[in-house]
């Protein structure tokens, strides 16, 4: 069993990690060409030969507020239809989920100030938490998403490498428990 992090986009985060946590593969996937609908069968094809049975996967769920989202949109909706067509079941894990999973939330600077939740204060917190740094905010993102598939798996076990704080564990929950979508 592996857990496994997504976080699709024209550069998609892929990280996979072992039972104890460990990272197995770590990976910035891109798109060939720059014309659809090469461009995103060839990104997700690659997604998906990183794939293996028994994979608990957390994708990135939706910004819609990006620039990009309909792009977006197309490469997360692209992915989700492959891996349902292959059989893999996945959790979704909203943008600001991901950031509270990783402590980068609720946040002050020494002047008493809340600090904004961007790429740069995932990273700091992921590399604090979790001694994971990457060149890659996606990869970084999808690092914290393999977390959260860890997570949602063994919260539960009698393990003190599987402790969670409160705010992981709110996370967990909004990610097993997402609204009913109409």
């Amino acid at each position: 069993m592996r857990f496994v992090g997504i976080d699709p986009s024209t550069k998609t985060g892929f990280v996979a990690l072992d039972e104890q946590g460990n990272v197995l593969r770590r990976k910035e996937l891109t798109v060939i060409g720059s014309k659809d609908p090469l461009r995103m069968t060839t990104l997700v094809d690659e997604i998906m030969d990183h794939m293996q049975t028994g994979d608990i996967i957390c994708i990135e769920g939706f910004g819609f507020s990006s620039q990009q989202a309909i792009q977006l949109g197309d490469i997360g909706w692209g992915v989700r239809m492959a891996l349902h067509r292959k059989g893999f079941k996945y959790f979704e894990a909203a943008p600001m989920a991901l950031k509270k999973f990783a402590g980068a939330t609720g946040n002050k600077g020494p002047d008493g100030k809340a600090i904004k939740a961007d790429k740069i204060e995932v990273a700091k917190q992921v590399l604090k938490r979790w001694v994971f740094e990457s060149g890659s905010d996606n990869v970084t993102d999808a690092f914290v998403l393999a977390k959260i598939a860890e997570g949602i798996c063994m919260h539960n076990a009698d393990n003190p490498a599987h402790q969670y704080h409160q705010f992981q564990l709110e996370v967990l929950s909004s990610v097993l428990n997402p609204p009913e979508k109409k």
